[in-house]
């Protein structure tokens, strides 16, 4: 496991769509940590831009201490497991969770 720590992160789309605005949190090694909010509030972008995902217009994202902003999601060794969509129904949670790392080996 590894420290996640967003400094006053802000993600504005081309259109000006203020997604994330000056957000801060630190989530410690083994730590656990639920992000919740009403729809639309910017959960899924937050997480999204900690995988890579989506970019980061201002502010930091930090892993180990390390500045990851212009990494690319699959040098990060971060995954993220979709709530509605994107997961095989043929499969457990645990099935799920594992695809990403079984596939990687």
């Amino acid at each position: 496991m590894s420290t996640v720590q967003l400094v006053n992160v802000n993600k504005i789309y081309p259109d000006g769509t203020e997604a994330v605005h000056s957000f801060s949190m630190t989530v410690e090694n083994q730590e656990l940590m639920i992000l919740a909010g009403p729809s639309g509030c910017g959960k899924t972008t937050v997480l999204r831009m900690i995988a890579g995902l989506e970019d980061v217009t201002s502010g930091d994202i930090l892993i180990d201490k390390k500045k990851v902003n212009e990494v690319s999601a699959r040098k990060r060794n971060v995954s993220m497991v979709f709530q509605n969509y994107a997961l095989y129904p043929h499969m457990t949670v645990a099935e799920n969770m594992s695809f990403g790392l079984k596939m990687r080996k």
